[in-house]
């Protein structure tokens, strides 16, 4: 040891320091008005559609509800209607959401990156312009485009094939049709997006080592896009679970009940014949539909360990 050497205790370490709670309050008082609002309008509203969905609530004819507990819950899982709704919900979602608009907005999307400029401006302005469109404006247009003397009998007639009445034959696949129509912009503006991320020299050097167009797409595009694809797909099944105008204008859930998704169903009950609370109930128990998709994406999107 030198001379003048000094042996030093190693130092403690230092208690963290606590932040006041006048600066946390501080901190967080921008939040406090989007915090109030949220209360106010969204968890306001939602609580007291939760209590209406266990009253016999009616919009007419009642001098006040009654408390009745599940009974409602009850109704709709013993109600062949309800089973109907369903079925037809979770058709309409599948065919329109999960294979339609996402595979045609993923084939859409490839296709405009092989195009020329003048063929992607004409088609993305063509598949947006559907998209922007109001929902009812929507419906009434296809609405035309299938009803006996539309548009799509037309050219089969021009074409000498055989005619029908398709909002009548197969009402569930014309909104299906219709909602593909009008919501593919959505899967193409994320796809194109999450296309552009993939390095060029990923795909080059695939290309190098004999690797086909199908080959690339199944093991190196969709790979490197799969949170893209989860949320997509979360996104759009979100969506067209809560697809009301479209149906309303096209079919209002006919003939019969051959198009009567949820939430058709729910109007009907509830304003139509004047069940609140058990149209109510129909609307949570959609909401919980819709919750476990989004459980169901989010577990597929969560990173592999």
């Amino acid at each position: 040891m030198t001379a003048g050497a000094v042996d030093k205790a190693p130092a403690l370490p230092r208690a963290p320091r606590r932040t006041p709670v006048r600066t946390r309050l501080l901190r967080w008082s921008p939040l406090a008005p989007a915090t109030v609002l949220l209360l106010l309008f969204l968890a306001g509203p939602i609580g007291y559609c939760v209590f209406i969905a266990f009253t016999d609530s009616q919009l007419t004819g009642q001098e006040s509800a009654s408390f009745v507990g599940l009974a409602n819950f009850r109704r709709a899982f013993g109600d062949p209607a309800f089973r109907n709704a369903v079925v037809l919900t979770l058709v309409f979602t599948v065919v329109s959401s999960i294979l339609g608009q996402n595979t045609l907005g993923l084939a859409l999307a490839g296709l405009m990156r092989r195009a020329s400029r003048p063929v992607r401006s004409l088609t993305g302005a063509m598949v947006i312009t559907a998209w922007v469109l109001p929902e009812i404006v929507a419906g009434f247009l296809l609405y035309t485009f299938f009803e006996r003397r539309g548009t799509l009998n037309a050219l089969l007639d021009w074409l000498h094939l055989p005619t029908q009445d398709w909002l009548f034959t197969l009402p569930i696949m014309a909104v299906s049709f219709a909602n593909v129509w009008r919501g593919t912009a959505f899967s193409m503006l994320i796809y194109s997006a999450a296309l552009s991320g993939i390095p060029p020299e990923v795909t080059e050097s695939a290309e190098v080592d004999g690797a086909g167009g199908l080959r690339r797409l199944w093991h190196i595009t969709l790979p490197m896009i799969r949170r893209s694809i989860g949320t997509n797909l979360m996104l759009n099944t979100l969506q067209t679970l809560s697809v009301f105008g479209l149906i309303w204008a096209m079919t209002r859930g006919g003939p019969g009940n051959r198009s009567q998704t949820l939430p058709v169903f729910m109007y009907d009950q509830a304003f139509l014949k004047s069940l609140i609370g058990y149209g109510t109930a129909v609307a949570l128990l959609l909401l919980l539909v819709g919750a476990v998709f989004s459980v169901v994406y989010l577990r597929l999107m969560r990173e592999e360990v």
